[in-house]
């Protein structure tokens, strides 16, 4: 026995952890002899690992201390784990599940080892185990769904000088992103080339991304990729791209509408299961005059359009912010007309680019299977300026968003103002990490990873009167209380050699802008093995449909900033009520195992405290 646990304790992380549980292993040093032997390893392991936390919890449903009996713990799930549709079938699945002994197994009854089991396990998780799997109505249109994107997805880098490789593509890919962004400019020997126009960005053939999605598109997820072309190549190399596409994606690309019927909406996810879509410019006579009458480059998307344009020039109608404008290179040559090839404008099914004037001048002219996009500005403006006209806009309509040029170094702006309009593509840097690709990797952790989260029912009505910046009548608002309990095997920071952390817990609500807020725990000193914090925090949400929790665990330090330990992001919806355990991410969301907080989460309905 002694020596299997001695095995277990072999690790860096384990190592550091006996080192923080030196007075128990002094203790456990019956002997005196300066070494743990036999019983006494023993005894230091089960010190170290107890939790007094839970024994008390245990405890407090036990009747005699040594062990839950099937009612008992049939009734801690009803009334602390709120499983309300709780059985004694289900009861008993679980203790089957994570009671170690056989004879407990036998005697329907949990020990504090198989409790303190299950409180570890998915079904002891704050993240509901439903929400998993794909548990969404997938048969809606694409509209209706929001749909994790990437920006700019070639970039392993920054904007100016960093490295584009298919890499970037692979990992969007696996990390479920179906909509990624392939910037097409003319290359040498006839073959076009990815990169960040007019930069010093690198280049990679164009047929080299093709053959990368066509591998990868399925991997994570079977519904439909969406290729968001930004074309900007001659005539003949434009055939060169349709020519590719269609022989590399061969049936993956999908190149008719589906059973060759006229749609009146767009497919759903479902129906579009393996499907790689092309989002672009598409020719049409009724395009061609207005064109003509613009002076734009048909086919040309353009948010790339000069060497510093840090704003579209093509996908938007109203002049620059200011200090983009600023930035902004000023050409002063007439731009050279270039032509749509008909090859790629045919590849082109239901995602027709168009640019945004206004939206009554969506609502007159455009069809559902036209797409526009917006840059993060502009659609923030128009969220603030009518951000009820923005919600009805994207129940019909997709809509694209896509980060500030001013984000040169990669940075990401907040995705949830935008998806709180119903806005379905927002587009991420998603090689920079931090606190906003938390808030999206944690929103399309939901439904299989898949890459595609059904929006909330007043955000696919057409006739739909919410505003994201004034919402009405909060009929469905919740009080949500977090009591922050304790933390577990805490990983030490390696940017401060020898030190202990100092740790505390900051939970921050995202959603709608009166329902954003942040409140945090005071810090445990020199204790990331097991601190215990004990304390409650309360939060009031209108909208809890589009709320988004973060958990962060952060090293106090009072000389500067406090630093990043770990972090778990996830929709309220998928939240457990109960006595949960969150399992910590780093900031590349890569599992810090065994690092967790244990929590105990109430959710209640109404705003407490409100005398309204």
């Amino acid at each position: 026995m002694a020596s299997l646990l001695q095995d277990r304790l072999t690790t860096d992380q384990d190592l550091l952890l006996m080192q923080e549980g030196m007075p128990m292993r002094k203790a456990a040093d019956t002997s005196q002899s300066g070494t743990l032997e036999g019983e006494e390893f023993v005894e230091f392991y089960k010190a170290l690992t107890k939790r007094a936390e839970v024994q008390e919890l245990f405890e407090s449903f036990s009747a005699d201390g040594q062990k839950l009996t099937l009612l008992e713990f049939l009734d801690f799930l009803r009334e602390e784990q709120k499983e309300r549709d709780c059985t004694s079938e289900l009861a008993l699945e679980l203790i089957d599940r994570y009671e170690p002994s056989d004879s407990g197994k036998l005697r329907h009854v949990l020990s504090m080892d198989g409790f303190l089991s299950y409180l570890c396990s998915k079904d002891g998780d704050i993240f509901n185990p439903a929400c998993l799997p794909i548990y969404q109505d997938m048969t809606q249109p694409l509209n209706h769904y929001f749909i994790c994107s990437s920006h700019n997805t070639y970039l392993v880098g920054d904007q100016l000088c960093g490295q584009s490789s298919v890499e970037g593509y692979i990992r969007a890919l696996k990390r479920g992103c179906r909509c990624v962004e392939v910037d097409v400019w003319d290359g040498p020997s006839g073959e076009p080339v990815v990169y960040h126009g007019h930069t010093l960005t690198s280049r990679i053939l164009f047929k080299d991304v093709v053959a990368t999605v066509a591998q990868y598109a399925f991997q994570t997820s079977d519904y439909p990729v969406i290729l968001s072309l930004e074309t900007h190549c001659s005539w003949e190399q434009q055939q060169t791209m349709a020519r590719h596409l269609t022989e590399i994606l061969g049936e993956q690309l999908l190149s008719t509408t589906l059973d060759g019927v006229l749609p009146t909406q767009l497919p759903s996810p479902e129906e579009l299961r393996r499907k790689i879509l092309v989002k672009g410019k598409k020719l049409t006579l009724e395009e061609d005059l207005e064109d003509e009458e613009e002076e734009v480059e048909p086919g040309l998307e353009g948010e790339h359009e000069s060497e510093l344009a840090l704003e579209s020039q093509f996908e938007t109608e109203s002049e620059p912010e200011p200090q983009e404008q600023n930035l902004q290179i000023k050409d002063k040559k007439k731009k050279s007309k270039t032509i749509l090839c008909p090859a790629l404008s045919s590849l082109v099914i239901y995602l027709k680019s168009v640019s945004f004037r206004s939206f009554t001048h969506s609502k007159k002219h455009y069809h559902f299977y036209e797409i526009s996009s917006f840059s993060e500005t502009k659609a923030k403006r128009l969220i603030k300026e009518a951000g009820n006209e923005f919600v009805q806009h994207n129940t019909w309509q997709l809509s694209r968003v896509y980060p500030s040029g001013l984000r040169t170094d990669s940075s990401n702006y907040n995705p949830q103002e935008l998806w709180n309009a119903g806005c379905q593509m927002v587009a991420m840097n998603m090689q920079t990490a931090g606190l906003e690709m938390d808030i999206c990797d944690g929103h399309f952790r939901q439904n299989g990873g898949c890459g595609y989260v059904l929006k909330p029912d007043f955000l696919r009505d057409n006739q739909s009167s919410f505003h994201p910046e004034r919402p009405i009548s909060p009929f469905k608002a919740q009080t949500l209380l977090i009591q922050v309990i304790s933390g577990q095997q805490l990983p030490k920071l390696k940017t401060k050699e020898g030190s202990i952390v100092d740790p505390l817990v900051k939970v921050q609500i995202f959603g709608v802008r009166l329902d954003t807020a942040r409140q945090e725990t005071n810090y445990v000193e020199n204790n990331g093995f097991n601190p215990y914090w004990g304390q409650t925090l309360c939060f009031r949400v209108l909208v809890p449909e589009l709320a988004m929790l973060r958990f962060v665990v952060m090293d106090y330090d009072w000389k500067s900033r406090n630093d990043f330990i770990g972090q778990y992001t996830l929709p309220w919806s998928c939240m457990q009520q109960g006595y949960r355990h969150i399992h910590l991410l780093s900031k590349d969301g890569i599992s810090l195992c065994p690092a967790s907080i244990f929590v105990y989460i109430c959710i209640r309905e109404g705003l407490e405290g409100d005398e309204s």
